[in-house]
């Protein structure tokens, strides 16, 4: 490539002009490639994309101000071993006979020879037509490979040249190859290049720093921030590269640079700087205006821009900007939004502006977003406006109220109104802080407030709205379920179904959680009551008929009661499908942990003791969440799984301890009652006094299968086999699968007491049957030493850890699955983006496989499917 001499004018060449049209000297910074700092990092990705430009007679990168497009095709350019030429264009070029001669020129500079019979334009304002024919005809000839970069193309807006441009392009030979460095969608046919595959593009999304990019060019900084630091600023800039290296200036300035970086102040900086005079102050008046009030919405379109300026011209303007690549993105339908970081500076100016603006925009947008359905987006803005009783009247009156115990927008909620004026005195207003505190856990306060708003809601009267009675009658019942007050429940839900019908179908369609939400808090309050065939009813609706993401997490608290119902029915197995369920229902809709009770996890730690596996419980157990709702079913089955891991442990004392504690309910609840008994009586066993054993459950009285078993238990250890006997044989039919195992094994226990070996070896036999599907090992672990010689004939009975290999329970179609990647040595992430599902949902699944095969580890659980013939 032949060197540029050192003036700034371009001494004449053999057959070359002085001058150009209008008689200036060629001024030499315009084909000169641009020098890159030594802070300038090669993005091996984009030069990997800008190599494909070789392949392409057309190639345009299309971007923001400062988006680093000139620099990567610069330092691109300067690596090709072919004549690279370059031109920086600018408004003086614009008039066809300046660009061309110009172009000429840069090919001559370049060393690219130009035949004389060229010619050189001599008017700036037009070419001939012969001039393009014979340039087109010369250039990218066989074999000769010529690259033209035309840097700042949207400088030129003539149409005439873009013309001229895609003539001499579809007339000049294959080694040709131009590529257009541009703010701006070039005037040429870019969809017949597309069509064709004769383009190579990379715009702004491309031009973005990735984090990992923003390391290694804060680096070249002297700065080292994280690859999590980068990413936040990465999410703030957009990866805008100016934007990037002047954040990175400054830091240097800086007595802390990381600091700096996480923290800087976009409105007063190097960056607002250039964004106010590269972009804002380009515009004309009417423009900056537009995007000074835009700047307070995440996203706008062009009747809501109208809306904030009160004018009618925002759909060409917005086009417009889009199109000059003015730090104004296009979201589709009609939508756009500003560059974040852009929109943060400008809010900032429109602050120091005018101040008492931004209130009234944020009003504006409020009352035009709740007009067109936007209420998420009306509520940000109502409550930026200060307009509280507004923002609630909204919430309430969609009966959106919900959404706060949905997992979904609730911590967006929940922060939203955390902020409320107290100044907020309407109805709507006092039931959103009533669901705020709830959502929260604050029952104290959400208590104190329920009952005066239902008054003000009752003595409303016709003037009361049915949506704000019916968001009153939810929270009702939430408050019912947490203090554990059944009939307040069944009064609420009640009172809900009749307020249903006061309101418009659509309404009620639009928001499927409602029902969904008043159904798990009445289960959950007749589950607390000892009602657990009705509890199951009201849950079953629940986790069997809803679907969809606004009803994810009632479903998932659904089906974690149901799988502790089951529980207590003394039916394992059932129970942790159920719990699983539930906790693939959360992951699947990425609902946070915290979200929901955490009572799935009880219900598998509880599993996980009967099943003797005393290590997975406690991890469980360790690992829940804190509770969103801080209900009595979910504190007392906690207590309950608690308690039983400690007896498995032999500390009797603390397990009495653990269950013992008093859960805050209106009510007793009986299952609780008789749970606490047992686990009460059990200590006494442990500790060899089966007469308090006893006296413990007779205080209870009742037939429950579980308090006969236990008594049978006390009175077996008593020396009383006949009584044990008597107390079975009429109290366990129909019982669950863990009840029936440990009648069985008291049954065997007697006989082998009595010396009948016989019937005890049956009836051993008879409960490692019993014992299989559940995979059930507690109880043979709760049964004493006699019982060793028994398991030790038993032909199902084996050596590791005394337990036993049941065969497996069947998996599931999506756990074979697993299974077979499994043993094609895929990683969990591999298995994930086979199955099309999250990591999580293929841990859920892993951990239920290794729980059916009975094993721990990877290997172990292809090895035992390959002897049970599953692979």
């Amino acid at each position: 490539m032949n060197e540029v001499a050192e003036s700034d004018d371009i001494p004449p060449g053999p057959g070359s002009p002085h001058a150009d049209p209008l008689g200036d000297p060629f001024l030499r910074t315009r084909f000169a490639l641009p020098a890159r700092p030594a802070t300038f990092l090669r993005r091996a990705r984009l030069v990997h994309h800008l190599d494909q430009a070789l392949r392409t007679p057309l190639t345009m990168v299309n971007g923001a101000a400062g988006a680093g497009k000139t620099l990567l095709v610069a330092d691109w350019a300067a690596g090709l071993r072919h004549p690279v030429v370059w031109l920086s264009l600018d408004p003086s070029l614009g008039g066809p006979g300046m660009f061309w001669a110009h172009l000429l020129q840069a090919l001559r500079t370049h060393g690219v020879p130009v035949a004389d019979g060229v010619g050189t334009p001599a008017d700036a304002g037009r070419v001939p037509h012969t001039l393009l024919t014979r340039l087109a005809a010369q250039l990218g000839t066989e074999g000769d490979e010529l690259t033209v970069v035309l840097d700042e193309y949207d400088r030129i807006g003539t149409p005439e040249v873009a013309e001229q441009l895609e003539f001499v392009l579809h007339h000049a030979g294959p080694g040709l190859h131009v590529v257009l460095v541009t703010r701006t969608e070039p005037l040429l046919p870019l969809h017949r290049y597309r069509a064709s595959g004769a383009i190579t593009e990379i715009r702004n999304a491309e031009l973005a720093f990735t984090p990992e990019e923003t390391v290694a060019l804060l680096r070249r900084h002297g700065l080292h921030l994280s690859v999590q630091a980068a990413a936040a600023l990465v999410e703030r800039t957009g990866g805008w590269a100016a934007g990037l290296r002047l954040c990175a200036l400054a830091a240097q300035e800086h007595p802390d640079p990381e600091a700096y970086l996480k923290e800087f102040e976009a409105g007063h900086s190097a960056v607002a700087d250039f964004l106010l005079a590269e972009v804002l102050k380009r515009q004309p008046s009417a423009t900056q205006d537009l995007l000074l009030r835009v700047s307070v919405l995440e996203r706008f379109c062009p009747d809501l821009a109208n809306e904030l300026t009160g004018r009618g011209d925002a759909e060409a303007i917005l086009a417009g900007l889009h199109r000059e690549n003015a730090f104004v993105e296009d979201l589709g339908h009609g939508w756009y939004r500003l560059h974040p970081l852009f929109r943060e500076i400008l809010r900032a100016h429109l602050r120091e502006r005018s101040a008492e603006l931004e209130p009234r925009l944020h009003l504006r947008a409020a009352h035009w977003l709740g007009r067109s359905g936007h209420l998420p987006e009306m509520l940000t803005h109502g409550a930026a406006a200060g307009e509280w009783d507004l923002t609630a009247g909204a919430l309430v009156d969609d009966l959106a109220i919900g959404q706060l115990f949905t997992g979904l927008r609730t911590g967006h909620l929940v922060d939203l109104f955390s902020g409320m004026d107290p100044a907020a005195a309407s109805p709507a207003a006092d039931l959103v802080r009533v669901a705020r505190d709830l959502s929260r856990g604050d029952l104290d306060h959400a208590l104190a407030r329920l009952g005066p708003v239902r008054e003000r809601l009752d003595a409303a009267g016709p003037g009361g709205t049915a949506a704000g009675r019916l968001g009153c009658a939810l929270l009702e019942a939430l408050a019912a379920r947490v203090t554990g007050s059944p009939q307040r429940a069944e009064d609420a839900v009640r009172a809900a179904r009749e307020l249903q019908h006061e309101l418009p179908a659509d309404l009620l369609d639009k928001h499927p959680e409602l029902s969904a939400l008043l159904l798990t808090h009445l289960g959950s309050a007749r589950l607390w009551a000892g009602d657990l065939d009705e509890a199951r009813a009201a849950l079953t609706t629940v986790a069997d008929t809803t679907t969809g993401a606004a009803t994810a997490l009632p479903r998932a608290d659904a089906l974690e009661l149901l799988a502790l119902i089951d529980h207590l029915d003394g039916r394992p197995a059932t129970a942790e499908r159920k719990a699983s369920a539930a906790l693939a229902e959360t992951d699947r809709y990425g609902l946070a942990e915290g979200a929901g009770t955490g009572l799935g996890r009880v219900v598998l730690a509880a599993v996980a003791v009967e099943r003797d596996d005393l290590t997975e419980a406690r991890d469980l157990l360790d690992g829940t969440p804190g509770p969103a709702v801080h209900d009595p079913v979910t504190a007392a089955g906690r207590s309950l799984a608690t308690a039983r891991l400690l007896l498995a442990r032999g500390r009797a004392r603390a397990a009495v301890e653990a269950a013992e504690p008093l859960v805050p309910a209106a009510v007793r609840s009986p299952w609780q009652r008789v749970h606490t008994a047992l686990v009460a009586s059990s200590a006494h066993l442990a500790e060899g006094r089966p007469d308090l054993a006893t006296k413990v459950l007779e205080q209870l009285g009742g037939e429950h299968p579980v308090l006969a078993v236990a008594a049978a238990r006390a009175r077996l250890a008593a020396g009383d086999p006949d009584a044990a006997l008597g107390l079975l044989d009429p109290a366990v039919v129909g019982a669950g699968p863990a009840v029936l195992v440990r009648a069985t094994l008291l049954r065997a226990q007697a006989a082998h007491t009595a010396g009948d070996t016989a019937t005890a070896r049956r009836l051993v036999a008879q409960a490692v049957a019993e014992a299989r599907h559940e995979r059930l090992r507690r109880p043979f672990r709760e049964a004493g030493p006699w019982i060793g010689p028994y398991l030790a004939d038993a032909p199902a009975m084996g050596p590791e850890r005394g337990a036993l290999p049941f065969p497996v329970e069947p998996l599931s179609g999506r756990e074979r699955d697993v299974l077979l990647r499994l043993a094609q040595m895929m990683s969990t992430e591999d298995i994930a983006a086979d199955l099309y599902v999250s990591v999580n949902t293929v841990k859920t699944h892993l951990k239920s496989v290794y729980r059916k095969l009975a094993v721990n580890r990877r290997n172990d659980a292809v090895r035992r499917a390959r002897e049970l013939d599953l692979l």
